[in-house]
């Protein structure tokens, strides 16, 4: 099954994730599809910038994203 969900980079106490699409088989910092997006929780609000195109296309061919995933969906207007 396909996810679309957090790999979390960056420094010790200063989280930096990308939005990427992996298999489900794959760890979370292991092997990935393709990269759609990033989210930066440093900044107050938080910045999310999303392919609206890729994620789109994502969804529709059946990918599942993590239900933090699908709130930063809905903060950067995809859907």
């Amino acid at each position: 099954m396909v996810k679309i969900r957090l790999k979390r980079i960056g420094k010790k106490k200063t989280p930096f994730y990308k939005i990427i699409v992996s298999d489900s088989k794959f760890p979370v910092d292991g092997r990935f599809i393709e990269q759609i997006g990033t989210y930066d929780p440093n900044t107050n609000p938080g910045t999310v910038k999303v392919d609206e195109e890729l994620a789109k296309k994502w969804l529709s061919n059946g990918a599942q994203p993590t239900d933090t995933v699908s709130k930063l969906f809905r903060i950067a207007g995809v859907k």
